[in-house]
């Protein structure tokens, strides 16, 4: 065991504090004495901090020092909805390119699905030097137990240097599964990747304190280092249709296949407008609009312009718009060519998630307001004179 915690029963008073202390419910009273539950418990160390009587110790066994050297190669892991690779994975396989040249190592596409040989090409052609390819009924749809099984046995089998996937809502709770199964570090929502050629450390870059520092953490003593990536921070793989890539292909028992869950359907969201992740134009929303009533004109709008709508945090927590729509720290990243700020006041939050948009236009009524710091245009007014105004210009300009 590389840890482990103990309670001393005799010292335990039973307090409750570390029960209270324990953010994962891993801590009950039986007998008036602390009982761990061990499914649970993730020896975080924080009802040890809590314990004001020494009743609880962790140690943590450093060991010997790891054997790396077997460990090679960078994974991405090409995520797919009903047959499609998802843009995020292109341009993971560009940024991995690179990595994988800093290593002198080979890059390898991990893409699992029902029926998927057809998209072989398309990943030979976008990079990758290696395929590694599990096609199986049961993981024709994202599962958790089916998807994280199967990669923790090609991780445990081919042992990559470096996995990465895509900061979407697949593939967060995928890999953070796969890191804790495999005892791997996990570095969340990564916007910048480079390499410590002499140490071979993957150097990982993401917003830390709310996006007031960027923080770069290294993973030393673990392999594989892992990393998940925000979408349109990367460029895409440039498509070089005379690659051929080697494939790899596994099957594994139909037990690995197993889910506790069953998937009973998949709802898509209905949307009148462009997805937001791969829009050209953006036209945002945020406090200003005052209500759900107001994203109507905001609506109409990217529709004049064939746009995606996106909303603020503060938007999205009143229920005035769907998390989906979600722009910033904690919803999408964007990168679009024109980006149209209405009633946002530019808090970092938002900030993180647009601001590296080609052309930036903010409409606010406070002359003051933060977002006014990044725009490339910026319009003084109120929103319920300028959007409209705007709107029917557009359509009269584009004919619509």
């Amino acid at each position: 065991m590389p840890a482990s915690i103990i309670i001393f029963l005799e010292k335990c008073t039973g307090c409750t504090l570390c029960v209270k202390a324990c953010p994962f419910g891993a801590i009950h009273m039986a007998n008036k004495k602390a009982v761990i539950d061990m499914g649970k418990c993730t020896l975080c160390g924080a009802c040890v901090e809590a314990c004001k009587f020494k009743a609880i110790e962790l140690k943590k066994d450093a060991g010997a020092k790891r054997d790396l050297s077997g460990y090679k190669d960078v994974w991405v892991f090409c995520e797919q909805k009903k047959g499609v690779i998802q843009s995020i994975s292109f341009e993971l396989l560009g940024e991995g390119k690179k990595l994988a040249g800093k290593l002198g190592v080979k890059l390898c596409a991990v893409i699992l699905g029902s029926g998927m040989d057809s998209k072989i090409a398309e990943l030979s052609e976008r990079g990758a030097d290696i395929i590694y390819i599990v096609d199986h009924p049961a993981l024709k749809s994202y599962q958790d137990d089916p998807y994280t099984e199967v990669l923790v046995k090609l991780a445990e089998e081919y042992k990559p240097e470096i996995i990465l996937c895509g900061a979407t809502t697949i593939g967060r709770s995928l890999v953070s599964r796969v890191a804790v199964k495999i005892g791997a570090g996990l570095t969340a929502d990564c916007t910048g990747l480079d390499i410590d050629e002499k140490e071979r450390l993957l150097l990982q870059t993401r917003p830390a304190f709310g996006g007031n520092i960027m923080a770069t953490i290294i993973t030393p003593n673990h392999r594989p280092q892992m990393a998940t990536v925000r979408h349109k921070v990367m460029k895409e793989a440039e498509i070089d249709k005379s690659r051929k890539a080697e494939v790899i292909r596994k099957n594994y028992p139909e037990d690995v296949m197993k889910s506790r869950t069953r998937l009973l359907d998949v709802i898509e969201e209905i949307e009148e407008t462009v997805n937001l992740a791969e829009a050209d134009i953006i036209v945002s929303g945020g406090r200003g609009v005052g209500g759900p009533e107001g994203f109507a004109m905001i609506k109409e709008l990217a529709r004049a312009l064939n746009a995606a709508v996106g909303a603020s945090r503060a938007a999205v927590d009143s229920d005035w718009m769907p998390y989906s729509h979600q722009v910033g720290q904690t919803g999408k990243t964007v990168c679009p060519k024109l980006y149209i700020a209405c009633g946002i006041s530019g808090q970092i939050q938002h900030l993180i998630g647009m601001q590296s948009s080609d052309v930036i236009v903010a409409i606010n009524k406070d002359p003051d307001a933060p977002i006014f710091k990044i725009a490339t245009y910026g319009i003084v007014g109120d929103i319920f004179e300028l959007v409209p105004a705007l709107t029917k210009e557009f359509q009269r300009l584009l004919n619509k």
